[in-house]
């Protein structure tokens, strides 16, 4: 059974993440207190989630085909994997166990009813749906390809704008890098 209060919350949620997500960027530079291996080691996170997420936009054709093919193939949800990965990498990186709760806190109450009510739109715009959702997981990637490579497009990647994601992760990865050699120079 379907409960309206859930459907609420993640139609809210899905309005609040990305606000909440420059909102948490500013609590991230104030309470991260990195060094140069929390930073090198989140880096190695952070590129395998940007990666993932690239690879999922350039197989995605948002409204139009049910994407089963690239990460698809392992993951119904390799794009909100990748963030997750990109997030583990920028809590890793800042040292600071504050910082990782919050983000399972953000994820839990944020991305999964996000995850569900996207979900519940495939399944009614895609009859085959029901049928890939047995076989690939929600969230964590299955060890064997469902379909196939499938061809990563340049020109979705383009379209849906996922460079951002890189351009954004830079720039936090700068500041912690200031933020890092101001520490240093204040002690």
């Amino acid at each position: 059974m379907k409960n309206k209060n859930s459907s609420g919350w993640s139609k809210i949620a899905r309005r609040i993440r990305v606000p909440l997500g420059f909102a948490f960027a500013i609590l991230y530079v104030w309470l991260a207190k990195p060094n140069r291996i929390s930073i090198v080691v989140g880096c190695i996170f952070i590129a395998a989630g940007l990666l993932v997420r690239a690879f999922a936009s350039g197989h995605v054709r948002k409204n139009e085909q049910l994407a089963v093919t690239g990460p698809y193939a392992y993951t119904r949800n390799p794009l909100y994997l990748g963030s997750i990965i990109i997030a583990i990498g920028f809590g890793v990186a800042s040292l600071n166990a504050w910082i990782a709760a919050i983000i399972v806190v953000l994820f839990l109450a944020i991305y999964l009813p996000v995850i569900r009510n996207e979900e519940e739109f495939l399944r009614a715009k895609f009859p085959e749906f029901e049928d890939y959702a047995a076989k690939v997981p929600r969230l964590i990637p299955r060890i064997t390809s469902l379909t196939g490579a499938g061809t990563f497009s340049g020109e979705l990647y383009l379209k849906h704008r996922e460079y951002n994601a890189l351009i954004g992760a830079l720039v936090l990865l700068a500041i912690l890098i200031a933020k890092l050699f101001w520490l240093r120079a204040a002690h």
